[in-house]
């Protein structure tokens, strides 16, 4: 239990670099060149540590609080022990995670588990594969024919990159990651177990049985998104299904064929997104929400987590419930459920068994 963290830094940073890279103002100027060597919670952090404050329900742990530094807002800063260096910021959590990055650049994104340098004994690529230089490719890795992969991705141990799959510049690759009949950007992360370009699930059904519609299509996703562990992306039937850069997909995410999701979108745990529905720019649907196929949510709008979008949502606005609606006319129907005992089913709220 002695390794607090598998996470080297990569340079300890004083008080007063923390100050110029966040623009924070430094309340006690005796502390500008004390080092930070890590980050920590107000209730674990030690004399090198840097944490933040930025709500009135930790101000108790923030007394007790043995950190060297600790970015806050003003009104907190009464709450910070005259030990620990005070950061004053408007946002003291996106300071506390740009000075994070700068210290912990190596937990952006996954690397080698392994620790190796090139192509593993035990990889298996394709003689007509192409890698550029800085590739790195775990043991047990499979590439296929025809596929390229470029500087500085790591494809993790027993991951399958299928023929013909283009994978660009800096991504991670996760251990036990399929990627095929997919062209993937740079930066790029997929993280173990995803599954991206297996058929779409579509079938004419019939009183004989359920004919397979063939998928053909491809998954396209472009730069700096990043796919949660076990998340699958289906290929396009008829056209392709594409992911918009610098989306967010959680672990546990389904998107069926022909989706279309835009640029900057957030798609939370266990989320469903059926065959070709279209969401728009800076989407965020909610955990376990659920999207009906060829449905459109506008741009910007939110789903609150477990809601059930059955028709198109317009730019902008936040819904919730099953079927999903604007948010004020769900929380009104709740309010009424809940002064007359009825339950959100219609089947009453008591139960008399």
């Amino acid at each position: 239990m002695s390794t607090r963290s598998f996470f080297r830094v990569d340079r300890p940073m004083t008080v007063a670099e923390i100050a110029d890279l966040t623009g924070a103002s430094l309340r006690r100027d005796g502390n500008r060149d004390r080092r930070i060597t890590g980050i920590a919670t107000l209730d674990r952090a030690g004399p090198a540590d840097l944490v933040f404050l930025d709500h009135m329900k930790f101000t108790g742990l923030a007394r007790g609080c043995a950190a060297g530094a600790c970015l806050t807002a003003g009104r907190f800063a009464e709450f910070v022990p005259a030990s620990v260096a005070v950061l004053v910021v408007d946002e003291p959590y996106r300071a506390f995670v740009k000075v994070a990055r700068a210290l912990y650049p190596g937990a952006l994104r996954p690397s080698s588990l392994y620790e190796a340098v090139g192509v593993s004994a035990g990889a298996v690529v394709h003689p007509t594969a192409r890698l550029e230089s800085g590739v790195t490719v775990d043991p047990g890795a499979v590439i296929g024919a025809g596929a390229e992969i470029g500087s500085g991705t790591v494809v993790g141990a027993n991951a399958v990159i299928g023929s013909h799959v283009k994978i660009g510049r800096d991504c991670a690759i996760g251990a036990n990651a399929t990627v095929a009949h997919a062209l993937i950007g740079d930066r790029v992360i997929l993280h173990p177990g995803c599954l991206i370009g297996q058929d779409g699930f579509g079938y004419v059904m019939g009183p004989a049985g359920h004919s397979k519609v063939p998928q053909v299509g491809r998954v396209i996703i472009q730069d700096d998104v990043e796919i949660g562990a076990g998340s699958a992306i289906d290929r396009g039937a008829a056209r392709d299904t594409v992911i918009g850069e610098g989306t967010k997909i959680d672990n546990q995410v389904q998107v069926g064929h022909n989706v279309t999701i835009g640029r900057h979108c957030v798609l939370v745990a266990q989320t469903g997104i059926a065959g070709s529905a279209t969401l728009e720019d800076f989407v965020v649907l909610g955990a376990r929400a659920g999207v009906k196929d060829h449905v459109t949510i506008g741009e910007g709008a939110q789903i609150a987590a477990t809601a059930s979008v059955a028709s198109d949502v317009p730019p902008g606005e936040r819904w919730g419930g099953t079927p999903a609606k604007p948010m004020a006319q769900w929380l009104r129907e709740l309010a009424f459920l809940n002064r007359t005992g009825r339950s959100p089913e219609g089947q009453g709220g008591r139960n008399n068994d």
